[in-house]
């Protein structure tokens, strides 16, 4: 019986090739299209990352020529001429504020400021130092509780401008005749990390307006 039952597993064994084989060649079009879809799709991933550093490279050569007019009226002409859109404009709209404050155009620096913070598709880094700037430059044009509720917020623990807004925090309750406030706020200051140096200075020297001592570490 060993030799028919071996025969019959060779047939079955040939068969089954047969089959593969037939299926291979049905079929093969398949694997022909997968790896050219593969292939594709490297080349295409590849030219998409060329052409996005082509366009960062252009448009920060475009800004780069704009920023060395030395009149800021020239500036803001150069900056507005720059096509771009999503994060690029909130870059563009936070140059052109600060072009529009150098040449005294106030107004037009806090329009540029506020559609930088009040355009939630661009980044919250971005955001944030366009409300720091547009309250630092509108100050008293502001209301006091408005600028409170917005330094605040900045202020929050792990934001980027913490020490920063609590500078500003430190300074409004000056403005609004809250001494104590001050000088507790901008002592507190002093205590927290990644303060810079810069303003560390300004902080001290706000502690001895308000009536404090000088940090003897900046003595």
């Amino acid at each position: 019986m060993s030799n028919p039952e071996s025969f019959i597993d060779e047939v079955n064994e040939e068969l089954k090739r047969d089959r593969l084989f037939a299926l291979m060649r049905k079929y093969a079009w398949i694997a022909v299209l997968a790896v050219l879809v593969l292939v594709g799709g490297a080349a295409w991933n590849e030219w998409s990352k060329a052409q996005t550093q082509a366009q960062a490279q252009e448009f920060g050569d475009a800004i780069i020529s704009a920023l060395e007019h030395e009149d800021p009226d020239a500036q803001q002409t150069a900056l507005a001429a720059i096509p771009a859109e999503g994060d690029r404009q909130g870059i563009l709209n936070l140059l052109l504020a600060a072009t529009e404050l150098a040449a005294e155009d106030r107004p037009a620096a806090l329009a540029a400021l506020a559609s930088v913070e009040n355009n939630a598709a661009l980044p919250s880094s971005y955001r944030q130092i366009a409300a720091l700037k547009r309250v630092i430059i509108a100050g008293a044009d502001i209301p006091v509780a408005e600028r409170e509720q917005i330094l605040s917020g900045l202020a929050a623990a792990g934001q980027a401008f913490r020490p920063l807004a609590l500078e500003q925090l430190a300074l409004l309750a000056m403005e609004t005749g809250d001494t104590a406030s001050a000088l507790a706020q901008a002592q507190a200051l002093l205590q927290e990390p990644d303060v810079t140096a810069a303003l560390r200075r300004r902080i001290a020297q706000l502690i001895v307006v308000l009536g404090g001592e000088q940090p003897s570490d900046l003595g």
